[in-house]
Formats: structure tokens, sequence, C-alpha cells
């Protein structure tokens, strides 16, 4: 039963954080992006996240955020959500679900703990900005 059954590799999509200048906060912050580089439109895409780890020997751990977009166009870019400066220190995981026609992709991506730096940072395709990426 488990041959039968057709788990599809996600390829040419990713997550990027970038650290851009906030007008609320009056300081630079982290923004999660889904970086759709293929040539297929992503349909109904599910994105849910979660933050946990070990801060001073205390197991830490964020309530779940979900996000929803309709479809996201091939060769182009979604703002996912802001990451908060006291869950840099936890890793973040990010479980994209979405359908290229009616093929089912799921992945999970994470940013391990304090990966989200400004020395890690490359150029992210697309945005040709500076950024952490995770594929």
């Amino acid at each position: 039963m488990k041959k039968d059954i057709i788990i599809p590799t996600v390829e040419n999509v990713f997550l990027a954080a970038i650290q851009e200048w906030s007008d609320d906060f009056m300081e630079k912050v982290w923004y999660v992006y889904l970086v759709n580089d293929s040539d297929f439109q992503l349909d109904g895409v599910m994105v849910v996240s979660k933050a946990f780890g070990t801060i001073d020997g205390e197991m830490k751990k964020t309530s779940l955020l979900r996000h929803a977009f309709v479809e996201i166009p091939a060769v182009s870019v979604v703002k996912v959500e802001m990451v908060e400066q006291s869950v840099l220190a936890l890793n973040n995981e990010f479980m994209v679900t979405f359908f290229i026609g009616n093929t089912l992709y799921d992945k999970k991506y994470i940013f391990k703990a304090n990966t989200i730096n400004e020395n890690a940072v490359e150029e992210v395709p697309i945005l040709f900005v500076d950024g952490v990426i995770v594929r």
C-alpha cells in the first residue's frame, strides 16, 4: 500500500528571512517571505508556523500561526509574517502546503536557532536583497 503513495518533491519553493525597517517598531525587524521561483502557480497555499527550543535550560514554544494564500503566481514572493526578536533564539518551523494543478505538495522548513542573523545572509532570488534562505 505504501508503495502506491506518491510524495512529490518540492523544488524551487523556499523561505527567506529578510531584515527590513519597520515604522511601527522604529527598528529593523525580520520578515519571512515565501519565494516561488518555479514556473508554476501555487494554489491553495497554507503556511503553519511555530517556534520551539530551549532558552536558559527551559523548554519554550510559541503558539501556532496559520496563513492562507489563494494563489502565488510563478516567479513571485509573498510576505508571510514578522519574526519577533525574542524567538530568533528558537527553531522557527514553517509547514508549507500547496497545490500545483491537482497535485498536493508539502514541505517543512526550519530556520535553526540563531541562524536568522546578519552574518548568515545571501542574495535572495527574485527580490535581489540580502536574506537568510532555508530550502
